[in-house]
C-alpha cells in the first residue's frame, strides 16, 4: 500500500490487498491512463514482487469492473481503463453480472432468471426499477455502472467475509447446561457482529472441544443451515439448542467452545422467500443493541446465557483500565 499510496494523495485502503485511489484533477498532468497504471503496477512489482491489477473508472463500481477486467479478461494485461462510453460497453458486456460489486452469487441468480447476464445488462436497467424489485443497494450500483457516482470512501468498506467468536474456558467444563450457555454467549457475540455490518448468516459452525493435551482428546464440529438467512441472535441460539446433544459428550472436560458464521450476504440484498417464514425480529434486535450499547454488554441477553457463568475465561490479572474506569485511576498520597 505504501508502493501504491505515493501515486496520490487521496488514497482509501479498501481490505488488506485492495486500495482506491482518487485522482480528480490529474486529467491535466496524465495523458495516458493505461500507461499510468503500468508505472504503477512496475513499481509495486519492483519494489515488492507482487503482481497487481490497476483498474481505472469515474465510479468506484467502474473502477472495480476495470480492475476486474485488468486482471480476469483477455488482452488487457494487468490495467484496464473505463473511461468513455465504448470502453465501458467492451468491459460491462464481457462481465458476468454476478462478477459486479456487491453483487454476489446469490443475487445474480435471480437476475439472471430475469435475463440480466452481464454487467453490460445491468446497467441498461432502470435504477428505480430496481430499487424497487430489490433494494436501494442495487439502485446505485445501477446508477455507478452508469458513470454516476452514488459511493464515497465511508461506503466501500469492506465487510467481513466470515465472524467468529470462540473462547478458552476458565475452568473445564463437563455438563451440558454450562457448554449450552457459553455457547449461546457466543452466538450473541455473533449476532451483534453480524447486524453491525449488516450482514447475514446462511451457514454456522458449531464446535466444542476438550484440551488436546489430554488423553481422550475430543472435538466436535457441527455444521448448520438456515433456511433464511439470519443475524437474529434468538434464531443462532435456538440453532445451539438444535445441535447441543449431537456436540455434548459426557464425561468430557472441554476446554474451549465457539461459533462461526459463514457464507455470509448482506442484508440490503435480502429478499423476502413466499416459501419461508423468517423467525428475525428486527425491531427486537435493534432494541437489544440500542440498551446494549447504552448501558454495557449482556445488559440484556438471551436466558439460556444465564444458565451459568463458571464457564468464564479467569479475568484475575487484567491490566487495569486507567483511561476508561474511575475505580482503576491510581491514588498518589502527597503527605
Amino acid at each position: 500500500m505504501t508502493v501504491i499510496n505515493r501515486f496520490c494523495d487521496d488514497h482509501y485502503v479498501y481490505s488488506i490487498d485492495e486500495s482506491f485511489l482518487r485522482f480528480t484533477g490529474f486529467s491535466k498532468i496524465i495523458n495516458d491512463w493505461a500507461d499510468y497504471g503500468h508505472t504503477i503496477r512496475r513499481a509495486v512489482w519492483r519494489e515488492t514482487g507482487l503482481p497487481v491489477g490497476v483498474g481505472f473508472g469515474i465510479t468506484p463500481t467502474l473502477a472495480k469492473a476495470a480492475n476486474h477486467a485488468a486482471k480476469k479478461l483477455s488482452g488487457y494485461n494487468g490495467v484496464a481503463v473505463i473511461n468513455d462510453d465504448i470502453s465501458r460497453q467492451e468491459i460491462l458486456t464481457r462481465m458476468d453480472v454476478t462478477d459486479v460489486w456487491g453483487i454476489g452469487s446469490r443475487l445474480g441468480r435471480k437476475l439472471k432468471i430475469m435475463g440480466i447476464k452481464s454487467a453490460w445488462d445491468l446497467a441498461n436497467q432502470n435504477p428505480k426499477a430496481m430499487r424497487h424489485m430489490f433494494s436501494v443497494v442495487v439502485e446505485r450500483t445501477v446508477s455507478e455502472l452508469n458513470g454516476i457516482a452514488c459511493l464515497s470512501w465511508d461506503e466501500v468498506k469492506q465487510n467481513k467475509k466470515e465472524i467468529y467468536s470462540t473462547r478458552s474456558f476458565g475452568e473445564r467444563v463437563s455438563d451440558l447446561n454450562t457448554l449450552k450457555s457459553a455457547l449461546v454467549t457466543h452466538a450473541a457475540i455473533v449476532g451483534r457482529k453480524l447486524r453491525k455490518q449488516q450482514s447475514l448468516a446462511k451457514r454456522l459452525v458449531i464446535f466444542a472441544a476438550s484440551s488436546p493435551h489430554e488423553d481422550a482428546y475430543y472435538k466436535k464440529s457441527l455444521l448448520y443451515d438456515f433456511p433464511i438467512p439470519t443475524s437474529d441472535t434468538s434464531v443462532i441460539a435456538n440453532a445451539v439448542s438444535d445441535v447441543i446433544d449431537d456436540i455434548f459428550k459426557a464425561n468430557t472436560r472441554f476446554y474451549r467452545c465457539g461459533i462461526g458464521a459463514i457464507e455470509l450476504e448482506s442484508e440490503l440484498f435480502q429478499q423476502a422467500d413466499m416459501f419461508s417464514v423468517s423467525e428475525d425480529k428486527p425491531k427486537m434486535m435493534e432494541c437489544l443493541d440500542v440498551i446494549n450499547k447504552r448501558y454495557g454488554v449482556g445488559t440484556l441477553s438471551i436466558g439460556s446465557e444465564k444458565l451459568t457463568k463458571s464457564w468464564n475465561m479467569k479475568r484475575a490479572f487484567l491490566s487495569p483500565h486507567y483511561t476508561t474506569r474511575w475505580s482503576d485511576i491510581p491514588i498518589i498520597d502527597c503527605d
